[in-house]
């Protein structure tokens, strides 16, 4: 079809835009774009979103990409104008992440990663969006012996039937979905391999370090550190990275990208700052590794450098302090855990 013309602003469509990642997308997003924001609550949640539900150029549609749909057919989209407007980029971050009682939510995972990209594909197509799929560092597998750093061009070594392979090979299967697309239907697709991202409005409870580090602390309680704490971690502020995917859907680059922050840190450090930020009574425990969840390496992001001129400038310090500031508020006590989307 042909390209829709723009009356005023871009029409964005951020599939997963109530989780972690995608509410802070959105809110980037809303200064120069209308946002239609869809999200099932799988690992969403409406806290997240809840101060862009008021605005003119934001709408949200509570619905799973597994099942299609039309954006024309829903009236709360009329101010959108999608039918003559068309979509101009989506962003595809639907994925439930959670780590502790993961396997509630593998079918939900492996469809996703499938019949959810597809159809946000599907979309693409329609409307001659660009389309950026949020990829994640898992697909590399863990190191080999003595690898350091992932780049791009590195194939990876995941195992196909392992504990987490609906996530870690979901994803790969989901960037060949997406180059099939771009190769065949000529899609200005983009792909962002994502490494560790915290920040403020990560899920507590799932399985995830830092919040549930936080978590701990604010009631005192022990901060259990799954595995050895001295291994070394990388961490991306949640801000760094959505300029990187921002800057990335604007560019010409359709080959995968890394996004992440090179730096390491120890993970016992990482605890024993929470603690100090909290003024917490809290002790440090160490407990097995969870189960499937690939080995730590860092990003190589030359690419990105060079390709995008992005990089990640917040010190971990300053991330700590705005991410427990977050989790010390109101949402803290205004959680609510993510529901199982299990389907037949």
């Amino acid at each position: 079809m042909a390209r829709k013309v723009i009356f005023d602003k871009k029409n964005v469509l951020v599939i997963g835009g109530a989780g972690f990642i995608g509410s802070h997308l959105c809110d980037e997003l809303i200064k120069t774009s209308k946002v239609i924001c869809l999200d099932n609550y799988a690992s969403g949640n409406v806290n997240n979103i809840s101060h862009l539900l008021q605005h003119p150029n934001f709408a949200f549609i509570r619905h799973d990409i597994v099942n299609p749909f039309d954006l024309e057919a829903l009236p709360e989209l009329e101010i959108f104008q999608v039918r003559f407007q068309g979509i101009q980029e989506i962003y595809y971050l639907a994925c439930p992440t959670v780590q502790l009682g993961f396997e509630e939510f593998a079918v939900s995972t492996i469809k996703s990663n499938s019949l959810g990209i597809i159809n946000a594909l599907g979309i693409a197509r329609k409307y001659e969006s660009k389309c950026l799929f949020t990829s994640t560092h898992s697909v590399y597998g863990d190191p080999l012996e003595g690898q350091e750093s992932f780049s791009e061009d590195y194939w990876g070594f995941v195992d196909m039937l392992g504990d987490r392979a609906c996530y870690n090979n979901g994803k790969r299967f989901a960037e060949t979905v997406i180059d099939t697309y771009h190769r065949t239907y000529h899609i200005d697709t983009k792909i962002a391999r994502i490494f560790n991202v915290y920040g403020p409005r990560m899920r507590l409870n799932a399985g995830r370090m830092i919040p549930d580090f936080v978590r701990a602390a604010i009631d005192h309680r022990d901060l259990v550190i799954y595995g050895d704490g001295s291994v070394q971690d990388n961490y991306c502020y949640v801000d760094d990275l959505i300029q990187g995917l921002i800057i990335l859907m604007q560019s010409s680059v359709n080959d995968p990208v890394n996004l992440g922050n090179p730096e390491t840190h120890p993970i016992i450090e990482i605890a024993k700052k929470i603690i100090e930020l909290t003024e917490s009574k809290s002790n440090i425990m160490f407990e097995d590794a969870i189960s499937g969840l690939t080995k730590s390496a860092l990003p190589d992001i030359t690419r990105a450098k060079h390709l995008l001129g992005w990089f990640p400038v917040t010190d971990i310090a300053v991330g700590l302090e705005r991410t427990v500031a977050d989790m010390l508020g109101s949402r803290v006590l205004t959680y609510v855990p993510p529901q199982s989307t299990k389907q037949s």
